[in-house]
């Protein structure tokens, strides 16, 4: 549980999510990433809370949200389909329109729905990733072999579910300690690390996740690569944090990236390394705060 929140079960077309919330005000809904599910927005949950009805759903597949298998075209887990689930909830909580904040690939999932639900979000926040299509693009011999997870996960199943498997969690704990800027766990919540290596743990759950990132080697691919030609842009303002020692960093401008995807794009670096929350909870409050509110 997330301090002060309170956890329902939400029913939204083919999946049933699990559902933090607390506070009151305009909607805000905060979106986490891999390999981690609500407990990573505990630094900072609270504090929104204060100005805004705050939502953190589990994505489908992570957390105690449903977890359905995949399907031979990988699109039970594209961002397309995890943004209309996100869609469903606010129609199930009788919400028109919401700000969204997204991190790691639930930063996907908020940007997709800004593209195909852009009367649904007001204001949008990105936090440590650059657009899926654009990140395929820039790799390099360097960065490929830190990004190697986006080839690793991708690989049919099951071959990476067999090779997490064998010890889940010794992986879970080598991805967070490798991707923080001080290379350690210490950052990470008790509770919260033992909620990450339950859920690596759980083979429906290491099968979504794999199927997550075998979703944005193909689908998600495809769909920035038709939105950006069609010249479909993001309406929402948009602010992009990311970290001094994260993957977009490594991209080369990542706000130019971001630039090119929306009308009116915002963006600041702070110091932490990819699990920006944990790591730098202050830097995210300050930099979203004024973006949500303009103070």
């Amino acid at each position: 549980m997330i301090d002060g929140f309170t956890r329902s079960f939400v029913k939204t077309g083919d999946v049933t999510l699990s559902v933090h919330r607390a506070g009151a005000g305009a909607p805000l809904i905060l979106l986490h990433g891999y390999p981690q599910n609500h407990h990573c927005w505990a630094p900072v949950a609270p504090r929104f809370a204060q100005h805004f009805d705050t939502i953190v759903p589990d994505l489908r597949g992570y957390g105690d949200s449903d977890a359905p298998a995949d399907d031979a075209a990988h699109t039970t887990y594209s961002k397309r389909r995890m943004a209309a689930d996100i869609i469903g909830l606010m129609d199930a909580l009788g919400l028109e329109r919401a700000h969204v904040i997204g991190h790691d690939r639930g930063a996907r999932v908020a940007y997709r729905l800004a593209l195909d639900h852009p009367d649904r979000i007001d204001r949008l926040g990105i936090i440590e990733i650059v657009p899926t299509g654009d990140f395929w693009d820039s790799w390099t011999a360097d960065l490929a072999l830190k990004a190697y997870h986006w080839t690793f996960l991708a690989q049919p199943a099951p071959l990476p579910e067999r090779m997490i498997g064998a010890d889940p969690a010794a992986y879970a704990d080598w991805t967070l300690t490798q991707w923080t800027q001080d290379k350690s766990l210490a950052v990470f919540a008790p509770a919260a690390l033992d909620s990450y290596r339950r859920q690596m743990a759980d083979p429906a759950r290491l099968h979504a996740m794999c199927a997550d990132y075998r979703a944005g080697a193909t689908t998600d691919r495809r769909l920035d690569r038709n939105s950006r030609d069609a010249g479909t842009r993001i309406a929402a303002p948009l602010h992009f944090l990311w970290a001094e020692g994260g993957f977009p960093a490594q991209t080369g401008d990542p706000l130019a990236l971001w630039q090119g995807w929306a009308t009116q794009v915002t963006g600041n670096a702070c110091r932490a390394g990819h699990f920006v929350m944990e790591e730098n909870p202050e830097a995210v409050v300050a930099a979203f705060m004024t973006h949500l509110t303009g103070n």
